[in-house]
């Protein structure tokens, strides 16, 4: 039996849910280091490549997540979902690579990375979802 609502809007609160995941991960996580002093605080760059790679590393793993999370919510077509979730990080990871390399607040292959990543990860994520449903 599916869920009451119109489709579409089932299809935004699909990836409305996904991207509060990544956000909420991805922030949680960045808080829990900073209080814990693994990363230095908030108004220092961070230029460690171990910290950065810690950084893109969960990163990575919550944008999975997350696109798994819209897919297995989608009324229909999860990967669509799970890719349009991508799109969205793309298009947030690319204005972010290019807000802050001019302003030097840490390598640049960092902003980079996030941007090479993302899709990928979303695609990650809805083949999860595919192959739960088998």
């Amino acid at each position: 039996m599916s869920a009451p609502g119109a489709p579409w809007l089932r299809s935004l609160g699909a990836l409305l849910l996904g991207f509060v995941t990544v956000v909420a991960l991805s922030l949680g996580t960045d808080h829990l280091l900073h209080v814990l002093h693994v990363y230095p605080p908030w108004d220092q760059p961070i230029y460690d490549g171990g910290l950065l790679g810690l950084a893109l590393a969960y990163r990575t793993v919550y944008g999975v997540l997350g696109s798994f999370v819209a897919a297995r919510l989608a009324p229909r077509r999860p990967m669509t979902h799970a890719m349009i979730l991508g799109g969205i990080g793309f298009v947030l990871s690319v204005a972010g690579a290019i807000a802050t390399i001019p302003m030097k607040l840490g390598p640049a292959w960092y902003p980079i990375a996030l941007v090479v990543t993302t899709l990928p990860g979303a695609w990650l994520g809805g083949r999860l979802q595919a192959g739960r449903g088998r």
